[in-house]
């Protein structure tokens, strides 16, 4: 347990996620410091209050100290939230551990399978890290402007550890930032990574123009396939009926501040992958998951045809409308087939 009244936070990743919920803390009275990799945004948060780089036109909390020292925003505190790039997670988190309290509880809120080992992010904290049973996720539907806008939002908090998942509920949780718990850690965190490469489904639908039932097909089909490769790791079932599964997946699909979704459309619309991404600042997360997905799925004997398909159309120059022809002529079979 750890004092949720008055604790000591780090955040390590100072992207519009990072700094929102950096934000959300220091609004809460906390002291937060926050890590940046960028010299030019601890410049403009200690000059402007203001992220300009990632979350521009808003004004920072004072309580809020951006450091570009990552020994010293980890070092001593109580609680140290984890929110990189998840092709980054281990390389800064390396770098962090011999630096972070052994009782520290860790959160992450980065969503992504790790390429080589198809680790998810508690995945890798946990060989870096000595205590797994302090490692916590928080995961759901939730853009990063909105949170800093004060919008209404509901998350989850997962840890193996209900006490752990407790804690973080209570930091976390305020008036417009409602947080449930949730001991499937397995499955909101491939809820929340899974979601990103089904976002870039729906998106080309979008950029073909093939209307609401094409969008609406992709993403029921698309939870069945996170469900399915979650069951088979493990994961409650339950779980994507809720904020970390359907509620994600819904958001990152639909809305218009989905960078995955916003990567999809361009495809759809006949722009190149090596094109959008070199216009992109930040860092649209399906694109490196889809390999993790299509690798893992087949290694495990998982049939996630939307997921493979937008694998062939990123790293196999599959056409997209080619991509939609072969999905719907696939044999035909019973929409309950492998859903337990």
């Amino acid at each position: 347990m750890i004092d949720t009244h008055n604790p000591k936070i780090g955040v390590v990743g100072a992207g519009s996620w990072g700094t929102a919920l950096a934000d959300l803390l220091a609004a809460k009275g906390y002291a937060v410091q926050l890590w940046a990799y960028e010299p030019e945004v601890v410049e403009s948060i200690a000059s402007d209050r203001e992220n300009r780089l990632f979350l521009p036109e808003i004004i920072l909390e004072k309580g809020l100290h951006a450091s570009d020292d990552l020994a010293e925003v980890v070092g001593g505190k109580d609680l140290v939230l984890m929110v990189v790039p998840s092709h980054e997670m281990r390389r800064v988190a390396g770098m962090a551990a011999a630096h972070l309290p052994d009782d520290a509880i860790v959160v992450s809120a980065s969503k992504g399978i790790e390429n080589k080992t198809h680790r998810t992010m508690t995945g890798i904290l946990g060989e870096l890290l000595p205590k797994k049973e302090r490692l916590a996720v928080l995961s759901g539907p939730s853009f990063a402007i909105e949170v800093a806008q004060r919008m209404p939002t509901v998350v989850t908090a997962a840890a193996v550890d209900i006490d752990v998942a407790n804690d973080v509920q209570a930091v976390f949780a305020t008036s417009y930032f409602r947080v449930y718990t949730n001991t499937d850690v397995i499955g909101v965190e491939l809820g929340g990574a899974i979601k990103n490469v089904i976002a870039i489904a729906s998106g080309i639908v979008d950029g073909l123009g093939l209307g609401l039932n094409s969008r609406a097909a992709v993403i029921t089909r698309g939870l069945t396939e996170i469900r399915r490769l979650g069951i088979r790791m493990g994961a409650n079932p339950h779980t994507f009926a809720g904020l970390a599964g359907v509620g994600d997946l819904m958001l990152t699909c639909t809305g218009t501040l989905s960078r995955n979704h916003t990567v999809g459309k361009m495809i759809g619309e006949g722009k190149t992958l090596g094109d959008i991404l070199s216009e992109m600042r930040m860092v649209a997360e399906g694109v490196k998951t889809a390999k993790s997905v299509y690798n893992l799925s087949k290694k495990l004997g998982v049939d996630m045809p939307i997921a493979h398909s937008v694998h062939a159309v990123l790293y196999d120059n599959l056409d997209p409308r080619a991509a939609v022809y072969q999905l719907m002529t696939r044999n035909l079979k019973s929409e309950l087939e492998d859903v337990e």
